[in-house]
């Protein structure tokens, strides 16, 4: 399992735009409380695909591409103890769907990511777990909007709304 980490610098509640070469990529992302699952929201995983290019044919590790500052856009969390197999994703950017995704679709299950991330490093409250990403990665502009939902058992549980802004 390939696993990026993203420093505080990168957390943001805003959206805003890097460059041309920059892709969005929405996530399940999961509040860590007692080294479980506490809270879930959706969020969007910033890569700059250009540098990920660069690197990748190198060898080298992707940490350039995945960890500048504000890369992680995350909506708010809401409280989640439930079973993890009912949820599902959806991304609409500019009213268009373009990502999805369900539990059954996930290459890695969130206990399983969850564990392998315990199998090496410490989670302190409060750790995020983005889940992974559906296909349907791609660029922005400055204006569109993005619209993700989260369900659980087809019940929506949480939602949040981008307007990509310029960057600052």
């Amino acid at each position: 399992m390939v696993v990026f980490n993203k420093p505080n610098s990168a957390i943001t509640d805003r959206l805003y735009h890097i460059s041309s070469e920059t892709r969005y990529e929405c996530e399940i992302c999961f509040m860590i409380i007692d080294e479980s699952i506490a809270g879930v929201a959706v969020g969007l995983d910033l890569t700059k695909a250009d540098i990920q290019n660069s690197m990748k044919k190198q060898g080298l590790p992707w940490e350039r591409a995945k960890s500048f500052d504000k890369s992680a856009v995350l909506g708010d969390f809401v409280k989640f103890d439930s079973d993890t197999t009912g949820l599902k994703m959806e991304l609409y950017l500019n009213d268009k769907l373009r990502q999805y995704a369900t539990y059954d679709m996930m290459i890695y299950k969130p206990q399983q990511i969850l564990d392998e991330c315990k199998s090496f490093m410490s989670l302190n409250n409060g750790d995020i777990i983005m889940s992974g990403t559906p296909s349907g990665v791609g660029g922005y502009d400055i204006g569109d909007v993005f619209v993700a939902k989260l369900y659980h058992d087809d019940n929506m549980i949480v939602q949040a709304r981008w307007e990509v802004q310029a960057a600052i």
